[in-house]
């Protein structure tokens, strides 16, 4: 199923997504921070709001294109997988003590070094904005995502709640779904379809 592009111009979908996710970036500042300096975690908030505050900084900036999904379920896995880590909450007492932290640290060097490589070419909803091979994206061909999951899994330590659990559970599940929709998109450009072939895996290096 489609979008009716008579009716939708590719252009405004792509300025769309940026307001959507400035405008849920927002509100998760205003739902965790004052919280956690009222009542302490407040470094497992601060990395959690880098993390996803380096999204917002890179989706207002990115290079505009025409090559970009209309197709109404990757918009939804999108929206999806962008706003439910958003939903998380700050949880009990930390498991491991300062693993947490330092997993939600390494995920974020991880992602921002993912980003640096993408840089204007950043984008949530499936599009071909450029084939990227060099930095970390020479190792695996999601890195962002990894370091998206190192993440949720040290905050999950940090901050740990049923609730968080459910969360990034649902999370993961769509980023496998955005990797699908971004490699349906991807594998029309010859160019990308030989880096699958020097890069085979996705996150994970010789697993996955």
């Amino acid at each position: 199923m489609k979008f009716d592009l008579n009716a939708v111009n590719r252009s405004r979908l792509d300025q769309f997504e940026q307001l959507f996710v400035l405008l849920l970036y927002g509100w998760l500042v205003l739902r965790v921070l004052p919280d956690a300096v009222a009542s302490g975690g407040l470094l497992a908030i601060i990395l959690l709001l880098l993390s996803e505050g380096a999204v917002v900084i890179l989706l207002l900036f990115r290079r505009p294109t025409a090559d970009i999904s209309v197709k109404i379920q990757d918009w939804i896995i999108a929206a999806a997988g962008t706003w439910l880590p958003l939903m998380v909450i700050k949880g009990g007492e930390p498991i491991l003590g300062s693993l947490g932290p330092l997993l939600m640290a390494l995920g974020l060097v991880t992602q921002v070094a993912a980003k640096l490589t993408l840089l204007r070419s950043f984008g949530l909803v499936a599009a071909n904005r450029g084939v990227k091979s060099n930095g970390m994206y020479a190792f695996v061909r999601h890195p962002m995502y990894a370091g998206y999951i190192l993440t949720h899994i040290g905050y999950l330590l940090a901050s740990p709640s049923l609730w968080n659990v459910g969360v990034y559970v649902a999370v993961w599940a769509f980023l496998i779904a955005r990797m699908v929709a971004e490699e349906n998109i991807l594998g029309a450009d010859p160019e990308y379809r030989e880096y699958t072939q020097r890069v085979r895996h996705r996150i994970v290096p010789g697993i996955f």
